[in-house]
């Protein structure tokens, strides 16, 4: 099959690679030409036959607000554009309609696996109509990892329902990363546990908290232990947030995930507002001692 795909970083370079691997003309199209098949979108455009299928792989927002902008005034009709970036689901259906009013449909895929997606696949949760997801289908079963569809891909709805799935998916990704780095704070704390790497590496087979994070967990121990070479400063790219405002939106209780959010805002904070106005008022109700910022340093 024959695709385009507009943005090649990290995910779609190695999309790209995967997809070729599996038999398809991918022809990509990035700012830099290092890295493109063609100059410009225009072209990617005009080296595709019609019908056409396009990717987009790109910085959520306004990035790919004008790139589907931009591909709305390349394309036709009979075109298809699938947006596989981290969009926030209630961009899909201005976007569809923009695409729509020329004829052009559209899908939303979320799309989890990281850098190990080249290798492992991708996990691929997508929205949009029937005959529009089948005709991508072929795609959607390259990048996908082996085994039963159902096991790594599903059509969890019409449009906006593949990036809502996969906005849930990184609240949930939030939560269980933040379980396993507590977990790993409270082992490297007690004397009595002398290697809390060895404890993660034992924990990635047969217990039942084993899991593909906690594995790589394992894995950035071993290569850093302590993790002395890094900062514990935490950024957050969106989903976690959308998560937290759609829950409080549905009245869905989802403390874990929000607390986990609320800890990496936390990470970024040298001195603590919080924890210091928490010290001042035990000092002021109970006269418990504060440490003066010239008594430590």
């Amino acid at each position: 099959m024959q695709l385009g795909l507009v943005g090649l970083g990290k995910m779609g370079f190695n999309m790209r690679e995967r997809l070729r691997e599996g038999g398809h003309e991918v022809i990509g199209y990035d700012p830099r030409p290092e890295v493109s098949d063609v100059p410009t979108l225009a072209a990617l455009a005009d080296a595709l036959p019609t019908p056409r299928v396009v990717w987009v792989m790109v910085p959520s927002g306004s990035i790919t607000r004008e790139t589907i902008v931009s591909l709305a005034d390349e394309l036709s009709a009979g075109d298809l554009v699938i947006d596989g970036g981290n969009s926030r689901y209630t961009e899909d259906a201005p976007h569809a309609k923009l695409l729509g009013d020329k004829g052009i449909t559209y899908i939303d895929a979320g799309v989890s696996g990281g850098i190990w997606g080249l290798k492992e696949g991708y996990g691929l949760m997508v929205g949009g109509a029937d005959a529009d997801v089948e005709r991508a289908m072929p795609i959607f079963d390259t990048l996908r990892p082996p085994g039963p569809r159902e096991d790594g891909f599903v059509h969890a709805g019409p449009v906006g329902a593949g990036h809502f799935a996969k906005m849930v998916h990184n609240g949930v990704e939030y939560a269980l990363m933040t379980a396993y780095a507590e977990g790993y704070e409270m082992l490297a704390a007690e004397d009595l546990v002398e290697d809390p790497q060895a404890v993660y590496q034992a924990w990635t087979n047969g217990t039942v908290v084993r899991s593909w994070l906690q594995q790589l967990l394992a894995k950035a121990l071993k290569e850093d232990p302590g993790f002395a070479k890094i900062s514990g400063y935490t950024e957050d790219s969106g989903e976690g947030r959308w998560t937290v405002e759609e829950a409080i939106r549905l009245r869905v209780p989802v403390p874990s995930i929000a607390a986990a959010l609320f800890a990496r805002f936390l990470s970024r904070q040298d001195e603590s507002p919080t924890m210091k106005a928490v010290a001042a008022l035990r000092n002021q109700f109970g006269g418990h001692a504060v440490k003066r910022i010239s008594e430590s340093g």
